[in-house]
């Protein structure tokens, strides 16, 4: 038969009276059952401790991680937004130079303006408003390339419109035209590669195009003579002047003094022999006055 109960003896290393102690069998049956309870919820709640700090950490890294998100979609909005503003100001600006420049509307490839505020809807995530922004960041370099292409394409037609030779030289009337004529010292036929322009002495020779004074001369034949070089093929000749207002190298403008009418050269009064040339070859002035 099972004994009921245990016996614990104590014996002292000094020789003392030994001690007996009478444990009973369910007694020790139910220290070792609360023990193993004991050490069970000890390790319980130690696992679920390090389980919920664990996720306490990461709750708390996820929030961290969450309001950074959120400010940096807020910050990606308000670019969105700035970039949509600035892309309709430009487009503004790019369809009124056009219009006011003559120039053919935008093309097919050129992004129209838009504008207003990221839909929360159409933007829900950092991925495709960034791509938006993108989009956006390409739409308004192309709307930029498309003005400086604009702004040199009417640099270019001021520039031209500034070195084409165009109004009367001086203040006078029309002795000789353009073309055939009889001379005036052989009476022959000969090409007039000109204007004469009948005026008084001193009265003020005038640049008929921005250009650059190209040589100041004096010949036998047209005497005091002044030509410009006006670029893109562009020349003027200004002769039988008495005076020169300007040197060889000067710039000139449109208007700008420089010389004085004359009879210097082979003449027989007062005058400005006016010549237009394009590419070397002259036409004919009257079409500019």
């Amino acid at each position: 038969m099972a004994s009921r109960h245990f016996t614990l003896m104590i014996i002292p290393d000094n020789g003392q009276q030994v001690r007996r102690m009478v444990i009973p069998r369910w007694m020790l049956v139910a220290c070792l059952v609360v023990g193993s309870l004991s050490l069970s919820v000890i390790g319980y709640v130690a696992s679920d401790y390090t389980v919920l700090n664990s996720n306490q950490i990461e709750l708390m890294r996820l929030q961290a991680e969450n309001s950074e998100q959120r400010q940096e979609f807020q910050r990606l909005a308000m670019d969105f937004s700035d970039l949509r503003q600035e892309l309709v100001i430009l487009s503004e600006t790019d369809a009124a130079i056009r219009l006011s420049a003559d120039l053919n509307s935008q093309t097919d490839e050129m992004p129209v303006g838009i504008g207003g505020a990221p839909e929360t809807d159409e933007l829900n995530n950092l991925s495709e408003l960034q791509k938006q922004i993108n989009d956006m960041r390409l739409a308004i370099d192309l709307r930029r390339q498309s003005q400086e292409e604009i702004k040199s394409l009417l640099n270019d037609q001021q520039s031209l419109s500034g070195s084409t030779p165009q109004g009367w030289p001086t203040k006078g009337w029309l002795t000789s035209y353009f073309g055939m004529r009889k001379s005036p010292y052989t009476g022959r036929p000969k090409n007039h590669e000109g204007l004469d322009i009948a005026a008084n002495t001193g009265t003020p020779v005038l640049a008929t195009a921005d250009g650059v004074v190209a040589r100041v001369e004096t010949s036998a034949g047209y005497g005091k003579t002044v030509i410009l070089d006006h670029g893109y093929g562009y020349r003027t000749l200004y002769a039988h002047n008495s005076k020169f207002l300007v040197k060889r190298g000067q710039k000139v403008s449109r208007g700008d003094k420089i010389a004085e009418v004359g009879n210097t050269g082979r003449s027989t009064g007062p005058h400005l022999h006016y010549e237009i040339l394009l590419n070397s070859v002259p036409i004919d002035p009257r079409k500019t006055l």
